[in-house]
């Protein structure tokens, strides 16, 4: 009996440890795999932007296809935006901010909403000019500022430079959206760093006398009113055009047919541009992630996107353009630090105000 026992006991014994070696070992797993999927959540990146493009959102999925980080979107006016961030703080979610035009980015940097930015990928793809000189923003896209003119009234020789929009033969054809738009605002703020302020005061008063209407409305709306005949010229951002004319809409399609593009100054100062940029917040919770997404924006894959399908042209240098977009040709640009438009922006609202260009 006593020899029964000891075997049961012993039997006992060795069936306990096994038991808790198993149960130890399911922790362990069960730790890990908490530890997984822990990870697996913090993949992600929040992002605030304002643009509102397909391109984008086909980006979005390809990065995190590539990568597992998810990029969790929203989106808004630029402005509205940039004071979301400043009423949020350090309890802000977003780790980057989209926003179009150097005015908006430089404001946001004054504003103290985003931090510097170290990385061999993304000053290797973004060339000097199109990112902010402490490396607080990076530029994504470039567009440029042209002139859009009916085909049917109006010959292109006659309107070479940005300063024949304010002969009076266009007295009543001018159509362009309001001053407060900040497109606006850095052409104007272009022409101050190339011209001073007071010549860019009476190209500002020119056109102001040659409208067709009180401003109203985007760029794309600008073309369709020459279309319709109510001007003969627009002042627009290449980019708007590129989407009008490769529109699956007939009649969109029809309005830039019936209009030609002038790449204003290509004898001068050159053609004003532009750029939609990036920048890492001051208070972001995912930055190495967010990092990553910056750097993945620029490479040369996902800038062949903005090219081919947004018509906007790269800003990575290793990039070939589309098809449309070299349909327009080479063109000389303004030979100024864009960094300077932001600078001057409050200058050319300034003229703007005073001349009553609402």
């Amino acid at each position: 009996m006593k020899k029964v026992s000891r075997i049961l006991a012993t039997a006992i014994l060795a069936l306990s440890l096994i038991a808790l070696t198993g149960c130890g070992g399911g922790e362990t797993a069960n730790k890990e795999e908490a530890a997984k999927s822990t990870a697996n959540e913090s993949k992600v990146v929040n992002l605030y932007t304002d643009r509102h493009y397909d391109t984008d959102e086909a980006l979005y999925k390809i990065f995190t296809e590539q990568t597992g980080i998810k990029v969790n979107v929203v989106k808004g006016k630029s402005d509205e935006l940039i004071e979301r961030l400043k009423r949020e703080g350090k309890d802000t979610q977003a780790d980057l901010l989209i926003t179009a035009d150097v005015g908006r980015l430089h404001k946001a940097k004054i504003d103290g909403l985003f931090q510097a930015v170290s990385s061999e990928i993304l000053t290797n793809s973004v060339p000097e000019n199109y990112r902010d000189p402490d490396n607080q923003w990076f530029g994504l896209t470039v567009r440029a500022r042209v002139i859009a003119y009916a085909k049917d009234r109006v010959d292109p020789a006659k309107i070479a430079a940005y300063d024949d929009l304010t002969k009076p033969e266009w007295k009543g054809k001018i159509l362009v959206r309001s001053s407060s738009n900040i497109y606006n605002q850095s052409l104007l703020a272009s022409f101050i760093d190339i011209n001073g302020e007071e010549k860019a005061k009476a190209w500002a008063k020119g056109v102001l006398a040659n409208m067709a209407r009180r401003p109203e409305g985007g760029d794309t709306d600008q073309m369709i009113a020459v279309a319709a005949g109510q001007g003969d010229l627009a002042i627009t951002n290449t980019y708007y055009y590129g989407r009008l004319l490769a529109s699956d809409n007939p009649e969109e399609k029809k309005v830039a047919e019936s209009l030609g593009l002038i790449f204003p100054d290509q004898n001068g100062a050159g053609t004003h541009i532009n750029i939609s940029g990036i920048g890492l917040t001051k208070d972001a919770k995912n930055k190495e992630t967010a990092i990553q997404f910056m750097e993945f924006l620029s490479s040369e894959k996902a800038q062949k996107q903005f090219s081919e399908n947004n018509h906007e042209f790269p800003v990575n240098p290793k990039v070939e353009m589309s098809e449309l977009l070299k349909s327009w040709g080479d063109f000389k640009t303004q030979n100024i630090k864009l960094a300077k438009l932001g600078e001057l922006n409050s200058h050319a609202v300034k003229i703007y105000d005073e001349i009553g260009w609402r």
